[in-house]
């Protein structure tokens, strides 16, 4: 709620400052803009924890609906645990609110992940949803802040639950009309129940997620 109401203030302070704050190109890849009725958006991302690939599919004027795929190399963006992995997810965006320089939307993301270790496997699922504010600076670019929290629960002996809590923020660059270039950074603890793999009990791991990306709207 505090980071929301910092990002409802800021936003009144550019409504205040004059009309040359717009409503960036209209969507976003990882704001809350939805990509409009009948426009697709494809999103790639790099860094920490690995690669993704996503779709997003205006199918309302304030629900997007697609799927993602990730390559991981950081253990669902732990940093205590380099190990290869794949994740296979959905993707729904739902605007909740527009105001005239700020939007909010909910995203929810379920899926399945595998990852690979030496002598034993990994298979989980994947429930992740965020909370995230979209602030259009000029016609350029788009800034949010989010909170996210990617539960997660791993299956079988040594098996249990994980509960990050994430918090941080993101920019969109519009080059042109239909193509961004994009950051993404969020960080925060995951709170651990049972004995992931690799994981202690009942603990908390520090976890990160910094990417860049390139989105376009075809």
């Amino acid at each position: 709620m505090v980071l929301l109401g910092c990002v409802l203030a800021s936003s009144s302070v550019l409504a205040q400052e004059g009309s040359s704050y717009g409503r960036a190109q209209g969507w976003s890849a990882l704001a809350a803009d939805t990509v409009g009725v009948g426009n697709t958006a494809v999103f790639g991302q790099a860094g920490w924890p690995g690669l993704s690939l996503a779709v997003l599919r205006g199918t309302l004027p304030d629900l997007d609906l697609g799927g993602r795929f990730s390559f991981n190399y950081g253990q669902e963006g732990l940093v205590e645990i380099v190990e290869p992995g794949l994740k296979f997810q959905g993707y729904a965006r739902l605007k909740l609110l527009q105001l005239d320089q700020v939007a909010l939307a909910a995203t929810f993301q379920p899926g399945l992940f595998f990852y690979f270790h030496e002598g034993s496997d990994d298979v989980g699922l994947t429930l992740p949803v965020a909370l995230v504010v979209g602030v259009p600076v000029g016609s350029a670019l788009m800034v949010n802040v989010g909170l996210d929290v990617p539960f997660h629960v791993y299956f079988g002996g040594d098996g249990g639950a994980v509960v990050p809590i994430l918090v941080g923020g993101g920019l969109e660059y519009f080059i042109d009309r239909n193509l961004a270039v994009t950051a993404h950074v969020r960080m925060g603890p995951s709170l651990v129940q049972g004995s992931g793999r690799g994981l202690g009990g009942d603990s908390a791991y520090f976890t990160l997620e910094t990417l860049l990306g390139v989105a376009v709207r075809l």
